[in-house]
């Protein structure tokens, strides 16, 4: 019984996205010489066709040659597609030419594409010699689109020629999971698959081949036949974690080692499909280019040792892996690596000052008397930053001692051994900064040992009582009720060391809180303290004690009183004058403040507190920050002075209402916007002075005035007559003023009488004038003649009117001869100095 090739016909179908089936034939006498591949009769571009096992033919092929363009052979014996192949329904064949550099050995390797057709398989499979009943290898390509069932392989038996045989399989995907993946047919042998099969899963199928006669007589033994499952790059690779987080200390050598990467693909191991590519895609802060990644390892190393923590203390990396060895269709996954730059020692503490002076007490120890600052820019609170002080000369007696605080990181000078004023007066001291942690060779080589020069200054005392230490303090609760007694000073007799004999006395107590008992220097409360009041500073209250022996000796204390604070005060607005300039914002910022400690103050609350519908439809309300928000109008108000009132919060719930006054006002800064520029605000209020009244009262009168002296003026021209001289004979005498009396009104002297113009804009006039309205200038005109006429340009508005005797009555024009202009040299000036008067008054 033998395995034949592909007997089931079928058509080729354009475009096929997938191989229908695989077969690698390698002849047993010359493995290295020929393989045959059966594929569809097209295949698209970078398409998986098959594997060739290069090992049977060279231990290393370094160089590939394929002398088809359309394909190309990757390493592992991989053959793709490079652009789209239609083959004809014969076959097609490509040379690969392999070379091994170690030997200097090429040889030549043909692979033949052939067209699946089952009719010429088959008859191959007649023409060769008959072959034994064995195992034969066979696979199919994972994730195939089909068309299913789809062949894979005929099985035979020898015994056909003498027998009717019938084949059956047993195994994985027949009669064990996954059920029925694979049948074969009774009759010829054709072995198919009904399905996709992902070699994830199942990487290969063992089944088990039975060839019998219809009476059940088995002539041969059953066949194992293995079905390898052909890997497809269907997984993409993964890193292990999505964000790498790594640390490289600063000033590290170029190629010292920051972290590994590591992918994982599920795909076939030893094969291109798993055979990764690490890459950096992208590093922020941008260039200079710090990192680098080795492509297969995934390592991650520096490229320059200028890394600087004091500059740029972390790097973000996009990194991205790709199967297929990089190759640009090859799949993908991108990650991302933090990159923390670790601090080291290359910053020396440097002193902020190199000359200090200080004075102690003679007698006095363990008391500080000087605190010493430094400057270093390295990671604070780390060794780095630590600092070390050390007295390099002027301590050989060993009266001082220097210490570190570790919250500030000053050095603090104490007197731990008495000094003696009568031995010695001052002392010069010379101290030495350095860190806890070594420091770089660069740091070193930089700049020296920082020194600073301190000269102690020993007061001569009266040995009387000490107080040691100077400063000493109690912690009482703010607003404890009066009566509450507490721990005081305590000062001591230098020769027993005791506090026994000694009587205290209050100096100083700026808010007389406190009583102090004579005899044990306990304080006792006398009125509600207050962490808040002003003599407080940073939470103590400061008291002096004198402390006395009984020989009137003394000496002088403070007792610092820690007031830990209550919340009793509400936060509130101490701005409370707001001013929005309309023109250039809509809003002001409002900042709240807390006297308590910051655990009792922010974050704030910041709310309306009003009833009022209107003044919450008018104003609204946003938070900035813990401490600030911001106070917008709505609906477009008019300028003015508005009260809001706000009502802060603090984090415990204690609030306060602080009523703003807010000026909405028409500015483009604050300042522009002062208490009197009322029309800013739109609350002008006009008033008049005295001196403005009085003006208006004399502008008034002066019209009376004049119009008495018309009348009066008439009067007398209609009992004597007057000609009028020769050289106004013939003349027109025009009067023009800017200023109309009105749009609908026109007046005459004689009688002093109104006429209402009517639509055509012509007006009846007395016996002596008219005045006629048009363009908004009054014209008059009076003319020696029997009437009168009005006469305009009409292009600047005016109209034409002509005066008759019979239609406005006869004018005697020569009893008016001077009417006009005594009225005009009488009036203008006086007009004129009240008008300005009148002015200036309603200015002030």
């Amino acid at each position: 019984m033998a395995a034949a090739g592909a007997t089931r016909s079928r058509s080729p179908t354009l475009g096929l996205p997938h191989l229908l089936t695989l077969a690698i034939l390698v002849l047993a006498c010359d493995a290295c010489k020929e393989v045959i591949l059966q594929v569809p009769s097209e295949l698209p571009a970078e398409k998986f066709v098959g594997r060739v096992n290069l090992k049977d033919c060279l231990k290393s092929a370094n160089l590939i040659h394929p002398s088809d363009p359309d394909f190309q052979v990757l390493e592992d014996g991989s053959v793709y597609t490079t652009n789209s192949v239609v083959l004809s329904s014969g076959q097609r064949s490509f040379t690969i030419w392999l070379f091994n550099s170690d030997s200097q050995e090429e040889r030549e390797l043909s692979v033949h594409l052939e067209v699946l057709n089952k009719k010429l398989h088959k008859d191959k499979v007649l023409s060769r010699a008959k072959r034994r009943w064995a195992p034969i290898p066979c696979s199919m390509l994972e994730n195939s689109l089909g068309p299913f069932p789809l062949f894979l392989q005929q099985i035979q038996s020898d015994t056909a020629q003498n027998y009717t045989i019938y084949y059956s399989i047993r195994g994985p995907g027949v009669d064990r999971e996954p059920l029925k993946l694979f049948y074969v047919e009774r009759d010829t042998g054709n072995l198919y698959c009904t399905g996709p099969v992902d070699r994830e899963q199942y990487e290969s199928f063992e089944l088990t081949a039975f060839a019998t006669t219809p009476d059940g007589y088995t002539p041969e033994y059953p066949l194992t036949l293995i079905i390898k499952v052909e890997d497809e790059n269907d997984n993409y690779p993964i890193f292990t974690k999505t964000l790498y987080s790594f640390t490289v200390l600063e000033s590290s050598a170029v190629g010292s080692v920051v972290g590994e990467v590591c992918a994982t693909d599920k795909d076939e191991p030893d094969t291109m499909h798993t055979r990764l590519r690490y890459s950096i895609l992208e590093q922020r802060p941008s260039p200079p280019t710090l990192f680098t990644m080795h492509p297969t390892t995934g390592v991650i190393t520096t490229t320059s040792s200028q890394l600087d923590r004091e500059s740029i203390d972390k790097y973000e990396l996009k990194i991205k892996v790709q199967d297929m060895d990089g190759q640009y269709f090859g799949l993908q996954t991108t990650a991302t690596c933090i990159i923390t730059i670790g601090d080291a020692n290359d910053n020396l503490p440097t002193f902020t000052r190199t000359v200090y002076a200080t004075s102690v007490e003679e007698n006095t120890v363990n008391v500080e008397i000087l605190r010493l600052t430094v400057q270093d820019k390295d990671l604070v609170n780390s060794p780095n930053w630590r600092a070390n002080y050390t007295i390099l000369k002027g301590n050989e007696n060993g009266n001082f001692k220097i210490v570190t605080d570790p919250q500030s990181n000053e050095g603090i000078l104490c007197v731990v051994k008495p000094l003696n004023y009568e031995e010695q007066q001052q002392v010069t001291l010379q101290i030495g900064v350095v860190n806890e942690a070594p420091y770089t060779r660069e740091a070193s080589a930089r700049s020296p040992m920082s020194t600073a020069t301190v000269t102690v200054t020993v007061k001569d005392v009266d040995e009387g009582p000490e107080c040691i230490p100077p400063t000493q303090t109690v912690r009482i609760r703010e607003n404890v009720p009066a009566g509450t007694k507490n721990d005081g000073y305590k000062a001591y007799d230098p020769d027993n060391r005791s506090s026994s004999g000694i009587r205290y006395r209050k100096l100083s107590d700026p808010r007389g809180w406190i009583t102090v008992n004579e005899d044990s220097g306990s304080i006792t409360i006398f009125r509600t303290l207050d962490r808040e009041a002003e003599t407080v500073r940073n939470g103590i209250y400061n008291i002096t004690v004198l402390a006395l022996d009984t020989d009137g000796r003394s000496c002088t204390g403070t007792l610092g009183i820690i007031l830990e604070d209550v919340n009793d005060n509400g936060p509130f607005i101490p701005k409370q004058t707001v001013v929005i300039c309309k023109a250039t914002m809509s809003s002001a910022e409002i900042v709240a403040v807390d006297p308590d400690e910051p655990v009792n103050g922010p974050p704030f609350d910041f709310s309306l507190e009003s009833s009022d519908s209107e003044v919450r439809r008018m104003w609204r309300l946003t938070r900035i920050n813990d401490t600030a928000a911001r106070l917008s109008y709505q609906n477009d108000p008019s300028f003015g002075s508005y009260g809001v009132p706000i009502r802060v919060t603090d984090r415990l719930g204690l609030s306060s209402v602080t009523s703003l006054n807010v000026i909405i006002c028409d500015c483009i800064t604050e300042s522009d916007c002062t208490a009197r520029s009322g029309e800013r605000t739109g609350y002008a209020d006009v008033r008049l002075g005295p001196w403005a009244i009085l003006a208006i009262l004399l502008g008034i009168a002066l019209l009376f005035c004049i119009l008495f002296t018309l009348v009066c003026s008439v009067s007398q021209a209609t009992k004597q007559q007057k000609v009028l001289p020769d050289d106004l004979a013939q003349q027109n005498l025009i009067v023009s003023n800017t200023e109309a009396p009105g749009d609908d009104k026109v007046y005459s002297t004689n009688g002093f009488t109104t006429q209402t113009v009517g639509a055509s804009g012509q007006a009846a006039f007395g016996t002596l004038g008219a005045g006629a309205k048009g363009g908004g200038q009054e014209t008059i005109e009076m003319v020696k003649g029997g009437h009168q006429t009005l006469e305009s340009c009409g292009a600047a508005g005016y109209h034409h009117h002509t005066l008759d005797p019979g239609r406005g009555g006869r004018v005697e024009v020569d009893n008016y001869r001077y009417t006009y202009s005594e009225w005009h040299n009488f009036t203008q000036p006086r007009l004129g100095e009240e008008t300005i008067r009148g002015h200036t008054l309603i200015k002030n």
